[in-house]
């Protein structure tokens, strides 16, 4: 089966409500009420779900027990008044919460965007398999690049609010790994996520067809080996169309990381950017997932076909 686009939600317009979960791992208090003030600053009503700030009362890195957590997220995605849903942060724990959530009445609510990246990524794919609705790679709300870098920042505020003015995405730091052209529909995330849901019951088969974008952070080299070996045999990665690769921060050093990446992703034969600049890096774009585009290895950069978000 070829990856087909998705349905995209609709733009944001000041005014528009949005709802704030936490998913995974707890947010620091202050930095997500700095995140508010920026998303008011925008013209938009966020409203914060009860448990973002809870703690787990075993686990630590959890905002929340599991079932919390799940709620949090269908209470806000099936809120007839939330025009779009942002994670506060990433961590860890979607993957315990994600079975949790009445898929079904997901469904029923109709297309938002969805904006999170990192261990969101185990959520992103559930709303590509279970809704077939596009979502948004792009920094949380608690986050130090959302918080901190002002391209970020203005990346996701244009994305949201006029899509049309980001059709062609890519910092000035991509390069060529593997040259070459490719069309494809847009997935991907956090590398460890996306190898994490290999064989589970809603994932979805294979890339086949999609510009994958992958990145990850805190690996070591022969992580990264073992879980792109895992998605080579897994099949997951049969007839993928081009890849561009975001940071590594922290798996370093890079040199070692870049030759793993050219030795299991080059044999594809297919087009390849490296630093393309999305994910656990001082500076992010946002990156639509489920949208048709072009990857163009040779200029460093990915065109979108249609806006992010219609």
């Amino acid at each position: 089966m070829t990856l087909t686009p998705l349905t995209r939600p609709a733009r944001l317009r000041p005014g528009a409500r949005v709802a704030v979960v936490a998913p995974s791992g707890p947010p620091p208090e202050d930095r997500l009420q700095a995140g508010l003030d920026v998303l008011r600053g925008w013209g938009l009503d966020p409203v914060v779900m009860p448990h973002v700030l809870d703690g787990h009362p075993r686990f630590d890195y959890l905002s929340g027990t599991d079932e919390a957590r799940a709620r949090d997220l269908q209470e806000a995605w099936c809120d007839p008044s939330v025009d779009a849903v942002f994670c506060a942060r990433g961590g860890y724990g979607a993957q315990r919460m994600v079975d949790l959530v009445d898929w079904t009445a997901m469904r029923a609510a109709g297309p938002k965007a969805f904006v999170g990246y990192s261990d969101i990524t185990a959520l992103q794919e559930a709303f590509a398999v279970r809704l077939g609705i596009s979502t948004l790679y792009g920094p949380m709300v608690a986050g130090l690049a959302f918080l901190k870098d002002a391209h970020s920042q203005e990346s996701l505020r244009a994305t949201l609010f006029e899509p049309e003015s980001v059709r062609t995405l890519g910092l000035g730091t991509a390069r060529t790994l593997v040259p070459g052209q490719a069309r494809g529909v847009t997935l991907g995330g956090c590398l460890c996520l996306l190898a994490a849901d290999v064989g589970t019951p809603h994932a979805r088969p294979s890339a086949r067809g999609g510009l994958l974008l992958i990145e990850d952070i805190g690996e070591d080299p022969y992580r990264l080996d073992r879980m792109l070996t895992q998605l080579l045999r897994s099949g997951w990665l049969d007839g993928v169309a081009g890849i561009a690769l975001g940071s590594w921060e922290e798996c370093e050093p890079y040199d070692d990381v870049r030759a793993v990446l050219l030795d299991r992703l080059g044999p594809l034969g297919v087009p390849v950017i490296e630093a393309f600049g999305f994910g656990h890096c001082p500076t992010m774009e946002t990156m639509p997932l489920g949208v048709p585009a072009l990857l163009d290895a040779d200029a460093g950069t990915l065109t979108l076909d249609v806006p992010a978000l219609s």
